[in-house]
């Protein structure tokens, strides 16, 4: 038999239920995933092997209009993604309007087959899930629609038989053993990152950066020290809380995930660092990993 390889990009506006798709697709918890939306930054890989094939399974962040260089960056991955795929899985909301047209004239035009993905289908109606399937295929005449739902499962195994009779044939991109492309610093910050997006509210979690900055391996424990990085003082307080007991909350709950993602015990460190109006400053972003 021949191999079969070949990159799958997961796309669509925030909170759509990319991540949650992504993740089901992978088997693995790869992507944040939280209520609030646009909390997938940027574009993370996530590696399905079996013996016969690889897919490289890209999550990226929601499309948005850009306001600052942070969402520039963020919608550069998303554009990149495009290119490079040899699948794109559009994923909508069975209830979003979708309004933004330059992704969408990327799509209609894409030799790549596109694949409109409908989620969230359980809180909807047999007629409203029709509509919304004659909607898309004159929208943008995609290669096929899926209605499913990712977070119960339903119809993601269709997603997958679909993706696999597209690949083309291609020695394995990464080594078989492999998950992703991203370090495990990376995805301890993901996690970090989770907890502050799940326990502040308003503007806080989009003003936040989580570093890390030491990750040692000793005998039985993991020694981890992570910055979280704010744009201003008020916004630092906040993190903290009264007497420290925010942050002490990330902390705890951000040290179970990492144990159980890494497999053994960890003593976990988190500063809060202010570098006022980051999310704008191209040096800061580039050292943030934002542009390439």
């Amino acid at each position: 038999m021949s191999h079969k390889a070949g990159f799958v990009s997961i796309i669509g506006k925030p909170n759509a239920g990319k991540s949650t798709l992504m993740n089901a697709l992978v088997g693995e918890k790869m992507s944040i995933i939280t209520p609030k939306a646009q909390t997938t930054r940027h574009r993370i890989i996530g590696i399905v092997n079996d013996d016969d094939y690889q897919i490289v399974f890209s999550d990226t962040p929601g499309v948005i209009k850009p306001n600052y260089d942070l969402q520039e960056s963020m919608m550069n991955f998303v554009m990149s993604s495009i290119i490079d795929a040899d699948v794109i899985l559009f994923v909508t909301d069975i209830h979003e309007k979708y309004d933004e047209n330059d992704v969408l004239e990327k799509l209609r035009n894409t030799n790549t087959p596109v694949a409109v993905i409908i989620n969230k289908v359980d809180k909807s109606s047999e007629e409203e899930v029709k509509a919304k399937m004659e909607f898309w295929q004159e929208k943008i005449k995609p290669d096929a629609i899926f209605p499913i739902s990712a977070l119960l499962g339903y119809n993601v195994e269709a997603v997958m038989g679909y993706i696999k009779s597209k690949m083309p044939i291609h020695p394995p991109y990464y080594e078989k053993d492999e998950l992703t492309d991203k370090s495990m610093r990376f995805f301890v910050s993901e996690i970090i990152r989770e907890k502050v997006f799940k326990l502040y509210d308003k503007e806080i979690p989009y003003s936040t950066e989580v570093i890390v900055t030491s990750f040692k391996e000793e005998g039985h424990i993991t020694r981890i020290a992570a910055e979280v990085i704010v744009e201003r003082d008020s916004q630092k307080n906040i993190i903290i809380g009264k007497a420290g007991s925010m942050i002490k909350k990330v902390g705890t709950y951000a040290r179970q995930d990492i144990e159980e993602f890494i497999g053994g015990k960890v003593f976990l460190e988190l500063f809060v660092k202010v570098i006022p109006d980051w999310r704008s400053k191209k040096n800061y972003l580039k050292s943030f990993g934002y542009d390439d």
